[in-house]
């Protein structure tokens, strides 16, 4: 037959699918995180001339520019100021004009003369003139005045025709002009004599003057061209529009200018966050599996992880944007001191990197400001160390903050964006970061180490405190697995030592691998006085077996009932592996009439699991080797070495170190380690002899 075809993702590891799926959501809620401040931001709301600003808009920098704008709206001015652009007097249409009322005056002579006709019709006559429409009035003066008066005012008409014609007379001014005609007149005329000239002067006063677009062009076109180009200047934070300011254009050029608005492709702008996303995010993945640190093993780290790097990127998109003081002093080191204090310096490192790149993307300082939050964030780590103390929190603190106003000095001063007050005002913003990350870190670690059972360093010191209640509770009921403890402490904790391992994990995590002997003390060996050891004779091996497995259960129980971190629950859980209670098997075995085959083993055997990281198998090493010993009693150097080499090999060979990455090497480190000390401890001593009372010398005494 064939073999079935096993499909691919039969092959992938369950837990290696579950955090690729973890990494996947990150991923997304890390793109949102990136492009929603692009959605909402101002230049993505349809901002125009007469809407209102939703925010207040500062200067990012100082900035000096050549402004259209304004230039526009300067030469704009300029060309409206010019009027109108009219021809000169047209000398022809003022000598036709005192032509013609030559004629009719010529005329009008003809009828004062006409002595053939009546008063009447001489005066029908005058008042049918077309060109001339005269008031009876004024026909009666001009028939009833001399000729010597009538010869005055037909010379004073046609001076003032000519001299109103030789000004500029237009047809928005012509009334005016009309109107004005009485003050043209000679005062040596009677008033009558005036309205009469006025009347005959009034139709012959035309528009001699006409505009032209042309000469109205060319005069606008010289107006703009003498309004020299506009600068404007903003300062570094200065405010350029104030939240609910109605936008001019001005207003919408110098956003524009300083990069606060800008129209973009949102296209674009979606492609290139996701392309950052899936490079970062290829990044860790092969960080992840390359270098498997110990919390990607377990699901809830991960998740943890995850969730703190979206709550510390998050608010910094939407907090930094568009802000000059703010993003120096929003404390993203946090997130990697508090990665490195909860998983170890490696994860808080490498995630120090992708948070900073991602908090500052799409900034207009976004270089200078990753290389800022990145290089604080690193030193932080790496001052922070073993994180065993307060004081280790606040000199990572000050270091980062030393570093942090190295990168302003290196990045800021060049640019010349920086008045003096500017520059100490960024340091003092660098300082004061440092310090809140660190504030922040201590806070929150307590906070996670409380409530979800995290392993921190100030936990471990907390809980290894000989006054802590559970070991209290675990020196009174089990005095004797105590110490046993703390031999096992000694043993693990100087082997972690010399292998480069968090020895304070190790050593809180041995003391309490064996908290649940304190239920039920008396049933364990070390715990009964020597003269009346109880071998359990009295109780099957089944039952025996299962008493001395479960003190893994109420190991447990006790440490989640004094909410001890969940790495503690580990070294109980694996100290003994999936071992099998070798006494009691043996004697099932030998009950069942040497036949193994009637015998359960899985009864005997520990639930496990086996050691999944190098700390709780170190912790089996020296539980096993610290049991032997004390069964043993080596006399010599060479039989603790053979000791310690036979327990290895046992372990090795019931596969309890499978799943952990101890080399050849650290073996080797570790069986020497375990050797000095465990010579130490066994070495010979001289046995004196007892002396009889009387023997002992008196102490003399004087008598006063």
């Amino acid at each position: 037959m064939n073999a079935i075809p096993v499909l691919w993702w039969q092959k992938v590891n369950r837990h290696d699918f579950l955090s690729f799926l973890l990494l996947l959501f990150t991923g997304v809620a890390a793109f949102l995180a990136l492009v929603a401040p692009v959605i909402l931001r101002a230049d993505n709301v349809p901002l125009a001339v007469g809407g209102v600003a939703p925010q207040d808009y500062q200067a990012p920098r100082s900035v000096e520019y050549i402004s259209d704008v304004r230039t526009e709206e300067a030469r704009l001015t300029a060309e409206r100021s010019v009027s109108d652009v009219y021809t000169t007097p047209d000398p022809s249409i003022s000598r036709r004009q005192v032509d013609r009322l030559r004629v009719v005056l010529q005329y009008i002579d003809l009828i004062r003369v006409d002595e053939q006709a009546t008063i009447t019709e001489r005066r029908a006559v005058l008042g049918s003139i077309s060109d001339l429409p005269l008031s009876p009035e004024a026909v009666d003066v001009l028939l009833s005045m001399s000729d010597s008066r009538w010869q005055l005012v037909k010379t004073e008409a046609l001076v003032t025709l000519d001299r109103v014609m030789r000004g500029s007379v237009r047809e928005s001014n012509l009334e005016t002009v009309r109107n004005s005609l009485p003050s043209t007149v000679s005062l040596t005329l009677t008033e009558d004599s005036v309205s009469l000239v006025v009347q005959l002067v009034r139709p012959y006063v035309v528009a001699n003057s006409f505009f032209s677009q042309e000469l109205t062009d060319a005069a606008r076109q010289q107006a703009r061209q003498s309004v020299k180009p506009i600068t404007q200047a903003y300062v570094s934070g200065e405010l350029i529009v104030p939240r609910g300011q109605v936008l001019s254009p001005a207003d919408l050029e110098a956003l524009q200018t300083l990069g606060l608005i800008r129209p973009r492709d949102p296209f674009t702008e979606y492609m290139s966050a996701a392309a950052l996303v899936a490079a970062m995010a290829t990044f860790l993945a092969l960080y992840y599996h390359r270098r498997r640190p110990m919390y990607y093993n377990d699901g809830r780290s991960l998740l943890v992880v995850a969730v703190l790097f979206l709550l510390f990127l998050t608010p910094a998109r939407f907090l930094v944007q568009d802000r000059i003081v703010f993003p120096y002093l929003y404390p993203l080191p946090a997130f990697s001191l508090l990665v490195a204090t909860l998983f170890g310096p490696g994860g808080g490192l490498i995630l120090s990197v992708v948070i900073s790149i991602f908090a500052a993307y799409g900034l207009p300082n976004a270089l200078d400001l990753s290389i800022y939050y990145m290089m604080m964030s690193v030193t932080g780590v790496l001052a922070l160390g073993s994180a065993q103390r307060f004081s280790d929190y606040f000199w990572a603190a000050l270091v980062a903050s030393l570093v942090g106003g190295a990168i302003v000095i290196a990045y800021r001063i060049p640019s010349g964006t920086l008045d003096s007050i500017g520059f100490l005002t960024l340091l003092g913003a660098a300082l004061l970061n440092n310090i809140a990350s660190a504030s922040l870190t201590i806070m929150t670690q307590y906070v996670l180490a409380e409530f979800l059972g995290l392993t921190t360093p100030l936990r471990l010191l907390d809980i290894s405190r000989p006054d802590a209640p559970l070991l209290q509770y675990f020196l009174r009921n089990a005095p004797g697995t105590y110490q046993h403890s703390l031999m096992v402490s000694n043993l693990a904790e100087q082997a972690a030592e010399k292998l480069g391992m968090d020895t304070l994990l190790v050593r809180v995590g041995t003391l309490y691998h064996d908290i649940g002997k304190a239920t039920n003390p008396s049933f364990f060996i070390e715990n009964q006085f020597p003269d009346n050891l109880d071998t359990h004779e009295d109780m099957s091996p089944e039952d025996a077996s299962a008493a001395i497995i479960r003190h893994v259960t109420d190991g447990v129980m006790l440490a989640k009932k004094h909410r001890l971190p969940r790495r503690m629950i580990d070294f109980i859980l694996e100290h003994h592996g999936t071992l099998v209670t070798t006494y009691q098997y043996t004697q099932a075995v030998q009950q069942a009439g040497s036949d193994a085959s009637k015998v359960d083993i899985e009864k005997f055997r520990y639930p496990g699991p086996r050691p999944r990281s190098r700390e709780t198998a170190l912790l089996m090493l020296s539980d096993n080797v610290e049991a032997r010993a004390r069964s043993e009693r080596p006399r010599s150097e060479e039989q603790i070495r053979a000791l310690v080499n036979e327990a290895f090999q046992y372990l090795q060979q019931e596969g309890q170190l499978a799943e952990t990455r101890f080399t050849i090497k650290d073996l080797t480190i570790i069986t020497e380690s375990f050797v000095s000390t465990l010579r130490g401890v066994y070495h010979p001593r001289v046995r004196y002899p007892s002396a009889e009372p009387n023997t002992l010398p008196l102490k003399k005494t004087t008598s006063k």
